[in-house]
């Protein structure tokens, strides 16, 4: 159980009083940006799938001892959810990381659209993880859009 709510918790990010999902976000910066640093985006996309599958099963099984569903030290979710924010849409400028990982708070917080209905609707480790994920990518898109409005105004 120590590790498991090692993990889940990243590090024990999650066990703070305040905004744990905030919290959790921001404890999994520094690893996306070594990961950047020393790899590339490829391996950030791919830790976050990883992070995604390998969860689904651990949370399953967290759930059924700890009877609640979504707990809020649980945030493994948000460091797989801004992982692929920043993988998909990275490209070398330290504001775009920052602007990744607002969007990626966003879209976590406020949940439009399907990433609200698989929020409310899919239980277990899949729903935890699904609906960060599905953040983490509407980001990345809306960063991408970004980037590409400000390559056509020659600002970028």
């Amino acid at each position: 159980m120590f590790f498991t709510k090692l993990y889940l918790t990243f590090f024990y990010s999650g066990l703070s009083k305040k905004a744990s999902g905030t919290v959790g976000s921001i404890a999994a910066l520094p690893f996306a940006y070594l990961t950047l640093f020393y790899l590339n985006q490829f391996y950030l996309i791919i830790f976050s799938l990883i992070i995604f599958f390998i969860s689904i099963k651990i949370i399953d099984n967290y759930e059924k001892i700890v009877k609640i569903h979504d707990s809020k030290e649980i945030v493994i979710d948000e460091v797989c959810g801004v992982f692929l924010a920043i993988g998909l849409s990275y490209n070398n400028h330290f504001w775009h990381f920052i602007l990744a990982f607002i969007l990626f708070r966003f879209f976590d917080i406020t949940k439009p659209s399907i990433i609200g209905k698989v929020d409310k609707k899919i239980n277990g480790g899949l729903g935890v993880m699904l609906d960060d994920l599905l953040a983490g990518f509407f980001a990345a898109m809306l960063c991408l859009i970004f980037q590409g409005l400000l390559k056509n105004m020659n600002l970028f």
